[in-house]
Parts: structure tokens; C-alpha cells; sequence
């Protein structure tokens, strides 16, 4: 007998012992023994291997709950077909359209209104970034401050740093209390110069905050013999530092500098003295009945001499310290002056975004430095 045969030979005999001790089905004619089962032969049902595992747990005596339920096979699922790929959505850019060549003269062709182009970054002195544009305002006593600095349309273009630095403090208590607003602009076509013009502001205003006691007193009571003589004292040593910091840097003396102008301004109500003080280009102007009057000190036969004024502050009255940015088309465009002076000959002083629009924004052709201006107005 081959393999097949004696392996087929078993599974009788297990079918046998499974069916009944006589096994299978007893010849035609014979009675079946005791407890077997006689096969009834052929039948239409189904004879799957889970039938036949059902029918063994039947015949062995496996309680109901042993036997498996039948397997039920779930219903085919009709998946619907993919929708239709939707119209692609057109996206609006949201970069910087190719930058337009610069003309050969070396200004842009049409003032940036807005910003173009930031200036490169140093990732290790990350700080010495100057923003676009600053605006500051405060008001005390009879005075209304706002100040405000912003790149000019030439270095917004080009990407370069605003050089006009805007410094606002206020030192002292009660009586003794004092404004400084300090302007300073660097050099042109000068690396760092943004720097040097914020170590200027800086440096005068720490000079200014540790005497500001002696200053307010001095102002107060008009004591121009003491002021003139102290401010220019504070203004030297702050050029002195500029000069030792230049040579840590490793750059020129006479290139790291910068034009210094500061306000003082006391708090004090009862006290409508305004100060001026400084070195370098720029302008100081007053607005009275509408009209604009130039109060820049007389320069003397030095380069760069010490310039110190006072004032005193009428009701009306509006004071304008400004750089080079501003000062020049003031005095050279009769039109924008005249617009000028409209805008700001209101009842009341504008507010932070007006006196930004008024005289940083502002257009005069040809006039494409960076502007930087101090208004105080009295009542």
C-alpha cells in the first residue's frame, strides 16, 4: 500500500470511531450497532469544513454555547467613484515683484513709499539693527511732544540703514523733571554710520540724565551763563567718546561721527523755557500765526561749532526740531512748507499717526534722505 492509501486508510478509521464504535455504514440489510449513526447518504446541503467542525461538536456532546456562530460575510461595499478634481485656486503673491534696476545717477527713479528692501544683518551683533521707521509722543504740563524717524525713500530702495537716530527721555521727579529729545544723523555713504548716530543719542543722553537735576534748575531760573558752558561740556566729551570708539572699531575718526541736535524740555508747568543745543546739520524752526520762522543759531567761524538757543514756549506756538531730511526741503520748497504749516496749524496737535504722515511721509521731489522730526506744541 502507497503512502495515499494508508493515509486515507486513517482518516476512515477516525471517521469511524467519530460516527460510532461499529464505524461507518453497516452493510445493506444489517441492523446498526448501539449508539452509531447510520449514514443517510448524500444530501443537498452544503458539506463545507465548518459544517463538518459543527457537526463533530454536536456529536461529542459540546454544549450550544461552544459552537461557533457561522461566519457571516459582510456585504460588498460599492465605493462611489473619486470626485472630480476641483479648478486649481490662483494664488496671489505675496513676495516682492523683481526689484527694478537702479538708474545710473544713483537714486531711485520714483520715492519709495514704502519700504523695498531691508538692510543686510550681522547674526552676531543682531542688535545694532535699526528699524524703518519710530515714533514716540508724550505729553506734560503746557507741552505736547511727538517725534518720529524714518528712512528716506533713497534708502529704502537700496536697503541700506536709517543714519538719523531719535532718542525721547525723561529724567528727574516733581519739579526737577526733564525732557530730553536728542536727533543725530551719521555720515553718508559711511559704514556704521547708524551706529555712530546711535552713540551719540546715547552718550548725550546719559550725560544729560545724571545732571538733569542741576539742568532743570539751571532753566528754570534762566541761568544761561551756567547752561551754555555745562551743555557744550556734555557735547564734547560725547564727541570724545565717538572718537575713542571709533578707533576700537578700527575706523577713521572723522568717519565715525555724526551731526548732534537736542531739545530740553522741562516739565514743569510753570516753566515755558525751551532749550536748544548742538552740533552739525539740521534745522529748528517755529510755527507762529501760521507762518514758519527759522530760529537756527548763527554758525560760527568754526566747522562744526557748539549752537545753543532758548525760547520761550507762547500758547499757539509749535516748535519743529528736525534733521537734514526734513530741514532742507523746509527751506527749499516753499510749497511744502505751505503744506505743511496747514497741517499743523489745527486747534489741536495731531496724534501719532498723523504727525507721522504730516512730516516723515510727506513728498517734496528730490528730497530723499532719511527725516527725522521733534514737534512740541504749547497751549
Amino acid at each position: 500500500m502507497n503512502q495515499q492509501g494508508a493515509r486515507r486508510g486513517q482518516e476512515d478509521d477516525w471517521w469511524r470511531q467519530l460516527y460510532g464504535e461499529g464505524g461507518g455504514p453497516a452493510a445493506a440489510g444489517d441492523a446498526p450497532e448501539h449508539g452509531a449513526v447510520r449514514d443517510a447518504g448524500p444530501a443537498d446541503a452544503s458539506d463545507t469544513l465548518d459544517d463538518r467542525v459543527e457537526s463533530a461538536l454536536r456529536a461529542v456532546g459540546a454544549p450550544e454555547s461552544a459552537v461557533p456562530p457561522a461566519r457571516c460575510e459582510p456585504p460588498a461595499r460599492t465605493l462611489p467613484p473619486p470626485p472630480e478634481p476641483a479648478e486649481p485656486i490662483p494664488l496671489r503673491a505675496t513676495g516682492p515683484g523683481p526689484r527694478p534696476p537702479a538708474p545710473a545717477w544713483g537714486t531711485p527713479s520714483s520715492p519709495a513709499a514704502e519700504p523695498v528692501a531691508l538692510p543686510a544683518a550681522d547674526p552676531e551683533a543682531l542688535d545694532e539693527l535699526v528699524p524703518d521707521t519710530v515714533l514716540d509722543g508724550a505729553q506734560y504740563g503746557s507741552l505736547t511732544l511727538r517725534a518720529a524717524s524714518q528712512r528716506g525713500a533713497s534708502a529704502r530702495y537700496r536697503g541700506e540703514a536709517r543714519r538719523d537716530a531719535l532718542l525721547t527721555a525723561r529724567f528727574g521727579t516733581g519739579r526737577h523733571t526733564l525732557i530730553l529729545v536728542a536727533v543725530a544723523t551719521g555720515l553718508p555713504a559711511v559704514e556704521g554710520a547708524h551706529r555712530a548716530a546711535q552713540d551719540a543719542c546715547a552718550w548725550i543722553g546719559g550725560a544729560v540724565g545724571r545732571s538733569c537735576t542741576r539742568l532743570a534748575q539751571d532753566i528754570r531760573t534762566d541761568h544761561r551763563g551756567a547752561l551754555v558752558p555745562g551743555l557744550q561740556r556734555l557735547t564734547d566729551r560725547t564727541y570724545g567718546k565717538l572718537r575713542a570708539r571709533a578707533l576700537d572699531r578700527g575706523a577713521a575718526p572723522e568717519n565715525y561721527t555724526a551731526a548732534l541736535r537736542c531739545l530740553l524740555l522741562p516739565a514743569d508747568p510753570d516753566c515755558r523755557t525751551r532749550v536748544f543745543f548742538g552740533v552739525g546739520a539740521g534745522g529748528l524752526f517755529r510755527l507762529r500765526d501760521g507762518a514758519w520762522q527759522d530760529l537756527e543759531p548763527a554758525a560760527g567761524h568754526q566747522p562744526e561749532p557748539f549752537r545753543f538757543r532758548a525760547e520761550f514756549g507762547r500758547p499757539g506756538d509749535t516748535l519743529l526740531l528736525c534733521s537734514a531730511g526734513l530741514a532742507e526741503p523746509l527751506q527749499q520748497e516753499p510749497g511744502f512748507a505751505a503744506r505743511l504749516a496747514a497741517q499743523w496749524s489745527a486747534p489741536e496737535p495731531p496724534g501719532l499717526v498723523p504727525f507721522l504722515t504730516t512730516t516723515a511721509q510727506l513728498r517734496a521731489g528730490g528730497h530723499t534722505k532719511d527725516r527725522t522730526a521733534v514737534g512740541v506744541w504749547e497751549s
